[in-house]
């Protein structure tokens, strides 16, 4: 048995419906990889019955595994609202996240996150980020005033699969923005911050 296999059956399981989600995914979606999964699920409704917020903001649907992992955690009342750039994604979407279990928790936008943001309001009490990594910065500045005191950013694959600590070509705008995206993080007063080194890296940032 693999070390991944242990892990996965050593912790609670992801439940028919999303393992359902994630069969569909692989079969249908490009780069069904960039599904959050079973252990990444799990760790993200466990962290959002840890933190108990209100308002969650998602960058980056996907096939909305990770949207409804962490609605599957939410209190009673609260409300997610999760946004995906690519339109071709809506259809399989929306069929997933409305026969879900968690429908009414969620709220679908599809467009661009830099525009979306603004339209949403502001205290947030959870984001978590995993849309173009060339605009993490731009993502940050922009939810980061908008977090409130305690609030928490998730951000994705800060460890870009071990290329973080190399140095990029000049063409690499993903790495490169992931790289600046660190450092700002780092470097920030405002926030406490550790790196989980999960798949490829989760950032759980927390605002002071």
């Amino acid at each position: 048995m693999s070390l991944d296999d242990y892990i996965l059956s050593h912790i609670d399981p992801e439940g028919e419906y999303l393992h359902a989600l994630w069969r569909d995914t692989q079969l249908k979606l490009s780069y069904g990889q960039m599904a959050s999964g079973h252990l990444q699920g799990r760790l993200l409704k466990m962290l959002v019955e840890m933190i108990r917020p209100r308002r969650v903001i998602e960058l980056g649907t996907f096939s909305g595994y990770s949207a409804l992992s962490m609605a599957e955690g939410l209190p009673e009342g609260a409300e997610l609202h999760t946004i995906e750039v690519y339109d071709e994604n809506e259809d399989f979407l929306r069929r997933w996240i409305d026969g879900s279990p968690w429908a009414d928790r969620i709220h679908l936008h599809i467009g661009d996150a830099l525009d979306i943001i603004p339209t949403l309001g502001d205290r947030w009490d959870l984001a978590f980020v995993d849309a173009d990594k060339r605009e993490y910065v731009k993502y940050y500045e922009m939810l980061l005033p908008r977090m409130n005191p305690g609030g928490f950013i998730l951000a994705d694959n800060t460890l870009w699969y071990g290329r973080i600590t190399e140095e990029a070509r000049a063409s690499d705008l993903q790495t490169r923005g992931l790289q600046e995206f660190n450092d700002l993080v780092a470097n920030d007063p405002r926030v406490e911050k550790v790196i989980l080194p999960l798949r490829d890296g989760l950032s759980i940032i927390r605002k002071r």
